[in-house]
């Protein structure tokens, strides 16, 4: 078998065979394929597309790559929730204890932030004391007993996904919806998890611009969960201005606690409990989506949901009382309004825009050796919709440095205004089974 003859069949519209998939991603990764014939093959398959088939192969030979974790020790059925990035997007915070609260076992892996994207593990360092890193007998006996546990990304995972993710960075690559699929696909399943809940975000601040390009990638995935075995679904949720309030980390914290009370926005509360209900349900720990939902509902009310994540968080180490106190948590030295010009209503919020004014700030991360200043961030007060008068604060900056004049550019730049009032955007655009 050569490289350039399967890098030749792809080129003219063939469907490789699993043996040769396999023998790509072996090679690639073992450095017998070198990258210049690894690109080729990338862009190949940019410009021909793979069928489920092949997606699914891929998929699973970059699973083989490396390790995969064994979570068969955690008793009922392990529900992953995995987001494709976002703004604001405070979900997996409210999620892991809001689900773990009605009973279904919450074992998840999560990542650092990178550029605009927050990161969760990053999140929940801001918790004081807080440790993202834990054995993995530590990890499957507090999902046991705790039923929620989280961790940043542990071993070997995936390292064919790593190198060609890489290479799909500087060769034009990234937006190829099989790829993009098998790549968050693989990590998905490495990570042991029994069933899959997607949230594929769309909009300004998300990779898929468009409804249709959105719907296209989420089907590839739910195939792949399919082919797998393992059980599958994707809700696309908007991302054309960010998820709630908050953007930064200890403020996203504060978020989630808020929501978890039952306190939190309208748009990061539905959005949980549209997620947080598929998952329950796919845990077979309801039948409908409606009952899963009303259980939800019921420990936000009840407050067994806040309680475990007090719970969840004295387990890993953190120091819970922030929780009923979060003035405990990192403050900021400045806080900063950003004040409205004119009368209106606001038309649109540029979501990736948004996030970048945050990460220059310091909320998240430019390269990945950048430090993330915890405590930064912005507050929205004013979303798609909502009425301003000159002179309202339309966002407040909370900064460790005295002048924020580039960041407030940049807020500026990215609100749009109306003289007439302009419908709310909607949350959720479709699901897909």
């Amino acid at each position: 078998m050569r490289m350039v003859d399967l890098i030749e069949k792809k080129r003219d519209g063939g469907e490789l065979t699993k043996e040769e998939i396999n023998f790509i991603i072996e090679g690639y990764t073992s450095e017998s394929i070198p990258d210049y014939q690894m690109s080729s093959f990338l862009m190949s398959v940019f410009f021909k597309g793979m069928t489920a088939e092949e997606t699914a192969n891929m998929t699973l030979a970059m699973v083989n790559s490396g390790d995969q974790i064994d979570l068969s020790a955690i008793e009922g059925i392990k529900v992953d929730k995995h987001s494709t990035g976002g703004v604001g997007d405070t979900t997996t915070i409210v999620l892991a204890p809001l689900v773990a609260a009605v009973g279904v076992p919450v074992a998840k892996l999560s990542g650092r932030g990178l550029g605009h994207t927050g990161g969760t593990v990053d999140k929940f360092e801001s918790i004081p004391g807080f440790r993202s890193e834990i054995e993995a007998d530590q990890f499957i006996n507090q999902v046991n007993e705790v039923k929620v546990a989280v961790t940043g990304p542990t071993g070997n995972l995936t390292p064919a996904d790593k190198k060609i993710y890489g290479l799909r960075d500087v060769t034009a690559t990234v937006n190829s919806i099989p790829l993009m699929a098998s790549s968050i696909m693989s990590k998905k399943i490495a990570s042991g998890s029994d069933a899959i809940v997607l949230d594929v975000k769309v909009g300004a601040g998300a990779f898929m611009k468009d409804v249709e390009s959105a719907k296209e990638l989420a089907h590839a995935m739910v195939e792949i969960g399919k082919n797998v075995g393992r059980d599958t679904m994707a809700v696309i949720s908007d991302m054309d201005q960010p998820l709630g309030f908050a953007i930064g980390n200890v403020l996203e914290v504060k978020e989630a606690i808020d929501t978890l009370r039952g306190e939190g926005p309208k748009d990061l509360k539905e959005l949980c409990l549209t997620l947080g209900s598929k998952m329950v349900v796919l845990a077979k720990h309801a039948e409908t989506v409606e009952e899963a939902r009303e259980m939800l509902e019921e420990v936000i009310a009840n407050g067994k949901a806040l309680e475990k994540f007090k719970e969840f968080v004295i387990a890993q180490g953190g120091d819970a009382s922030v929780i009923d106190d979060p003035f405990k948590l990192a403050r900021a030295q400045y806080e900063i309004p950003v004040l409205a010009k004119e009368d209106g209503y606001v038309a649109e919020i540029e979501a990736d825009s948004i996030g970048t004014a945050a990460m220059i700030l310091g909320a998240g991360r430019a390269t990945k050796d950048s430090v993330v200043d915890l405590a930064v961030g912005l507050m929205l007060h004013k979303k798609i919709g909502d009425e301003v008068k000159k002179g309202d604060t339309i966002v407040t900056i909370y900064s460790n440095r005295e002048n924020v004049d580039d960041v407030i550019e940049r807020i500026y730049e990215s609100y749009r205004f109306s003289l007439t009032k302009v419908a709310d955007p909607v949350l959720v655009h479709a699901e897909v089974h």
